[in-house]
């Protein structure tokens, strides 16, 4: 059983019915292995339309669906998330910030376990501000550090501090890099990520409500984030890369940058700009599962 999930928690085992209630789902309502038991990739971002448009982008890639098809919401009873399945994808959303995806894992990792899945990749897809590249790159992560740049995860649990590990599956990153280069279309590097508790003062920014430092300070700080390692900042995927790992899942963050934040804080690209550099993950993880399931 080992490319099964791996379910930390002992207590599980003793419930009649584990309502996921974030999802509107529950064991006792609906037969999981029915419904996700194919399921083989799994990605996840932060926006509902973001995850229902790469649904409806993979189902045409994978000749599963066209133009015009409709991907129901299997969270249609909630607005905490939204869910899409179409063949062995499940595409999710996780709202923004540690919190919000934390609780979104523990109910997905759930729904994986109960549906007897096996052999299961996650990605997180999502937007990110780039440390000394280019617009529109994207950073496929190889840890996640935390805004003193160590690979961890710190956890207050019962009132004592857990520390977790925040490495991201290497075999995986560099799989995901090799697609990129058959894709040839935009620069991909692999690199740290840093992921911070909000976006202005914990990112460095100057422009937030509450700026206790000058220019000058933020950049000597974002420049020594880069000579560690940091290529992309965002706010998921620290107790994204500890909560997979606890449960035995392969991982991997692909987010593209959308600005050098050595030269500013504010995104200003025009509106189709950035709506193509979004759509940037979604052709190389779209790309990597096409080849995975041997359709390239």
């Amino acid at each position: 059983r080992e490319n099964f999930i791996h379910l930390c928690n002992p207590h599980l085992e003793k419930m009649k019915e584990d309502i996921l209630y974030h999802f509107a789902l529950g064991t006792g309502t609906h037969d999981f292995p029915t419904l996700f038991g194919d399921v083989k990739f799994v990605c996840v971002g932060g926006s509902p339309s973001r995850m229902k448009a790469f649904i409806a982008y993979i189902a045409e890639e994978l000749g599963l669906g066209g133009p015009g098809c409709d991907y129901p919401n299997i969270c249609a009873g909630t607005d905490r998330y939204a869910m899409y399945k179409v063949g062995p994808v499940l595409s999710v959303s996780h709202g923004m910030g540690i919190p919000s995806i934390s609780i979104m894992l523990h109910e997905l990792i759930k729904l994986l376990y109960h549906a007897k899945c096996s052999d299961i990749t996650i990605i997180r897809i999502g937007t990110s501000g780039g440390i000394g590249l280019e617009p529109g790159s994207v950073v496929i992560t190889r840890q996640s550090v935390d805004a003193t740049f160590k690979p961890e995860l710190e956890q207050v649990v019962l009132g004592k501090t857990v520390i977790r590990s925040t490495n991201l599956d290497e075999q995986l990153a560099q799989e995901l890099m090799q697609c990129s280069k058959e894709i040839g279309q935009f620069n991909t590097v692999i690199g740290n990520t840093m992921c911070t508790l909000d976006f202005y003062e914990g990112q460095g920014r100057l422009d937030g409500a509450i700026c206790l430092y000058d220019e000058e300070e933020k950049l000597q700080y974002l420049k020594k984030a880069y000579e560690s390692g940091v290529r992309n900042i965002e706010m998921e995927s620290s107790v994204f890369a500890a909560m997979c790992n606890l449960s035995g899942v392969k991982a991997a963050v692909v987010c593209v940058t959308l600005l050098n934040r050595l030269e500013g804080d504010q995104i200003n690209s025009p509106h189709d700009i950035l709506v193509e550099y979004q759509q940037r993950p979604q052709k190389l993880v779209g790309y990597f599962i096409k080849k995975s399931l041997g359709k390239v």
